[in-house]
């Protein structure tokens, strides 16, 4: 229903992280070349970045609920922020939800950012079992989109154990058990970035540069994309790229 991506490494600017790349998230927006369900991402989009040299501060964020390729404003100032953490994401919005800003992910919480590229069967069970009471202080566990109780729950599990790869992998399985559905999900923290392969694809690369990316489909045919197998979770450090089972 979505494309996102993920970066973590030397800092780049976002323009180059969104739009450089022959097949980008830009591109993928009207032309997504992997996508499984729906066929473009015109409902919205958002990216997330932690700014260098503030170390601990919130992320920065953009979101809004046109098309990525009808915000020329922001290509431009693309040129101009610059990040080595960042995720973000182009939106096919789930049936029977709007396209309001508010729905653009990714979502912030504290220093993490969060994206869901999929779709949930049955939201009011995921309602009752995950958002309510709501994380304190995170307005946008209580918004109008499928998304939501799923981040909500990711908040909860990650506060208690500053655990993004467990908190994600933990998330997926629970969410299982209340509906079916899709449960790519994608995280960032600032240090690291963990995304689940759980209905859709997902693909890591690392560059020379020491540079990664978690992605729901490559932006360019270099050689060193690797596909996530179904029911996996990755961990990207700037050391090192894990990938374990769900279970």
């Amino acid at each position: 229903m979505c494309r996102h991506l993920a970066y973590l490494g030397p800092p780049r600017t976002v323009h180059d992280l969104l739009y450089a790349a022959p097949h980008s998230l830009h591109v993928q927006s009207w032309a997504p070349r992997r996508q499984r369900y729906g066929t473009v991402n015109a409902d919205g989009f958002g990216v997330g970045w932690y700014p260098p040299g503030r170390e601990g501060a919130e992320p920065l964020r953009y979101r809004r609920a046109m098309p990525i390729w009808a915000d020329a404003s922001f290509a431009d100032a693309a040129r101009a922020i610059t990040s080595g953490c960042v995720v973000a994401a182009v939106r096919d919005v789930t049936p029977g939800f709007g396209s309001e800003e508010a729905g653009a992910q990714p979502l912030r919480a504290d220093r993490l950012l969060f994206s869901h590229n999929g779709a949930v069967k049955d939201d009011e069970a995921l309602v009752a079992a995950f958002a309510s009471p709501p994380p304190g202080g995170v307005l946008e566990a209580r918004a109008a989109l499928d998304s939501a109780p799923l981040f909500a729950h990711t908040v909860r599990l990650w506060r208690a154990s500053n655990d993004l790869t467990g908190t994600l992998a933990d998330v997926v399985r629970q969410a299982r058990e209340h509906s079916e559905g899709r449960y790519n999900l994608l995280a960032g923290d600032g240090e690291t970035i963990v995304g689940t392969a759980a209905g859709d694809t997902l693909f890591t690369l690392r560059e020379p540069d020491g540079g990664a990316f978690l992605a729901s489909e490559p932006f360019d045919d270099a050689t060193g994309w690797r596909e996530v197998p179904e029911g996996s979770v990755v961990l990207v450090t700037r050391e090192r790229t894990e990938i374990h089972p769900i279970g």
